[in-house]
């Protein structure tokens, strides 16, 4: 056995590090989380004798001052290390198996603890989509009250005015979305380390509470431009940081489900900003103001709330606070059983970790630009910044922002008066709405990409239509009807799709030393695509026609389903160690398996409907103790599968 300093293992960490004192184990851990060919995803602790385990245990609870806890540490390790067989385990008692079981066939039920969670990271959401409403409805009187006009014939007759106020408003517009990509996002990383989830939430909270305020008592347009840098730092703030806190409470069997509730709240907040533009529409020339004002109402809620909620047990404990880990995974748990479990997983997945790091050669506190070089150095890491932009870059490409910007100026340039421009704006925030609920369940069913490979065509088609609908000439009765009709027919796909994905997605596929520059990241690219596509449109509207601008988006769907179905891999009902083994299978054998496996099972499948046909699974997983044992292929393929997949953890 080799000495312990000749494997670099610092002597800081204790216990689970003996296990990989063997440098042929340690070195074919390395290779499966560096490349992954083979598929196969392992737990951590496999392979452990069950008397080393025991010992780590022992080492782990003595270190952190959880020798209190010590035979649920125990019993938790033996289920994390073998999940699929936890009825045989005889350190359970009966009450320790249906805990377990009923994660289960009873997948919804948890404490009251983690549902406030989410329920505050909801209203979180509405903020941000209040905030985004409050310009769609200000945006018809705003640019007259503030000398920008930008429609002609009118006050902006004079050569070139109306191209720069057209510009201006489009900047205005997208201010909050230019400042959250080159900077928000990115301060957000050193923030979340040091203030946490919550920390972190609460002060995006103070920035939405302050700015819409602003916003309504400006004189000129260079005062709300600051006004709307400010409300990008609290939308930024919390777009960072909600998403990751929800998939670090939630556990793995509704991740999907309870993270996706920021796109389902944000289209609420959206949904109760076309409500409030429309009750404040006939207020006379403060309209505006009033419009803008009214998105500081959801921010009261959080700011008073967010510290009733559990910390993040992931953050706690790489700050080394193990025990106020293990108090909030209780209050998130349904049973200390299930507590201990969690708490002593994502030790083991966190030495992991270290250990891939440092046989790499990377440092494991390091500053953050040096963070963000190893997103893309490290081969896990670029593999899910990949992904994560892929889905967050589609969100901008499929069109849906030029329809929550503007789409009270695309009915009005549709022939709608402004009352009417807002009430088919009504429409399409209700529909928008009400069709992310589904989502909600079938999101950890059929799967991210499922959902997003199934509605990108629909929304292409849908609004290709929408645009083709704008030579109905305009004193047809129809022509208004069946462009608001085709689309809420996009919002429909959109909304239990493109919607909910991006975020859940880019908040669960990097690790916990990344996570916070790998969501900065992701947000990053959300927002810059965002804020363009905000500057731009009122332009292509004008020199595009409707018709050439919309049919422009559409087109953009196919190209966004060409690289989710290259470069995204699926990642539901797995924990995020898990996915560890996902992002490690190299970009060139996924996209080989898409093209080579998947799309000609695809195309016989359903086109020439030979329906016993079974696609065969690229991922699998061996979660036995003994490493000799035949693997389970990832849920999806067989009961037995997906049973080992459920079971294996409930963290996230």
């Amino acid at each position: 056995m080799a000495k312990e300093e000749d494997i670099g293992i610092q002597p800081a960490l204790a216990g689970l590090e003996a296990a990989y004192k063997n440098m042929d184990l340690r070195h074919q851990r390395v290779q499966e989380l560096t490349e992954n060919v083979t598929g196969e995803i392992k737990n951590p602790l496999m392979g452990i004798p069950k008397a080393q385990l025991m010992a780590d245990v022992e080492a782990y609870a003595n270190k952190f001052d959880l020798t209190d806890i010590l035979p649920l540490l125990k019993k938790g390790a033996l289920v994390s290390q073998n999940p699929r067989n936890f009825e045989n385990i005889e350190e359970l008692d009966e009450d320790d198996r249906q805990a377990l079981r009923e994660e289960v066939t009873h997948r919804w039920k948890h404490p009251w603890a983690l549902y406030f969670t989410i329920i505050l990271n909801s209203i979180a959401a509405a903020v941000q989509g209040w905030d985004q409403e409050g310009s769609n409805g200000a945006i018809l009187t705003f640019q007259d009250a503030l000398g920008i006009p930008n429609s002609s014939p009118g006050p902006c007759d004079l050569a070139g005015t109306c191209d720069r106020n057209t510009w201006l408003v489009g900047t205005i517009v997208s201010m909050p979305y230019l400042i959250i990509a080159v900077l928000i996002a990115w301060i957000a990383d050193p923030l979340n380390r040091w203030l946490g989830r919550r920390g972190v939430i609460f002060l995006g909270a103070i920035f939405s509470l302050i700015a819409p305020f602003g916003s309504a008592l400006v004189q000129t347009w260079p005062q709300l431009i600051v006004c709307r840098c400010l409300l990008g730092a609290g939308m930024g703030l919390k777009e960072v940081t909600v998403p990751v806190f929800s998939a670090e409470t939630a556990p793995t069997i509704i991740r999907g489900g309870l993270v996706m509730t920021w796109q389902l709240w944000t289209a609420f907040g959206i949904f109760c900003g076309v409500c409030a533009n429309l009750v404040l529409a006939k207020t006379g020339p403060i309209a505006w103001r009033l419009q803008f004002g009214s998105a500081f109402i959801p921010a009261i809620p959080l700011v008073l709330g967010i510290w009733f909620c559990p910390e993040s047990p992931r953050w706690l404990m790489t700050k080394k606070k193990h025990k106020k880990a293990y108090n909030s995974l209780l209050r998130l748990r349904n049973t200390p059983l299930q507590a201990a479990r969690d708490l002593y997983f994502i030790h083991a997945s966190l030495i992991q970790e270290d250990i891939l790091l440092e046989e790499a050669g990377f440092s494991k506190t390091a500053s953050l630009i040096t963070r963000f070089i190893e997103l893309w150095t490290i081969p896990r890491n670029r593999r899910a910044a990949q992904a994560s932009g892929v889905v967050m870059i589609a969100q901008q490409m499929c069109g849906i922002n030029i329809i929550s910007f503007y789409s009270t100026s695309i009915f009005a340039s549709a022939g709608a008066s402004n009352i009417g421009a807002l009430l088919a704006s009504f429409g399409f925030g209700a529909i928008n709405f009400l069709f992310a609920w589904p989502a909600v369940w079938t999101i950890d069913t059929f799967g991210r990409r499922t959902l997003l490979l199934f509605t990108f065509p629909n929304m292409c088609w849908s609004l290709l239509v929408a645009g083709f609908c704008f030579w109905i000439p305009s004193d047809n009765k129809a022509h208004l009807g069946l462009i608001a009709f085709f689309i809420y027919i996009f919002c429909m796909f959109y909304s239990p799709g493109e919607g909910p994905v991006p975020f859940a997605y880019s908040a669960e596929v990097f690790p916990l030393s990344h996570r916070e520059i790998g969501m900065s990241w992701a947000v990053a690219t959300n927002n810059w695509w965002c804020a363009a596509l905000g500057i731009t449109f009122p332009y292509m509207l004008k020199a595009m026609t409707p018709l050439g601008a919309i049919g422009f988006y559409a087109a953009l769907n196919i190209v966004a389903f060409v690289l989710i179905f290259l470069f995204v891999p699926e990642t539901k009902q797995r924990s995020l160690e898990e996915l560890d083994y996902v992002f490690a299978v190299t970009t060139r054998r996924h996209a080989s398996y898409q093209l080579g496996t998947v799309l000609p099972w695809w195309i016989k499948r359903y086109i020439f409907r030979r329906k016993g046909l079974v696609c065969p699974e690229l991922y699998k997983i061996d979660l036995d103790d003994d490493s000799s044992s035949s693997s389970a292929v990832i849920p999806g393929s067989n009961k037995a599968g997906t049973e080992a997949s459920e079971y294996q953890t409930s963290t996230v």
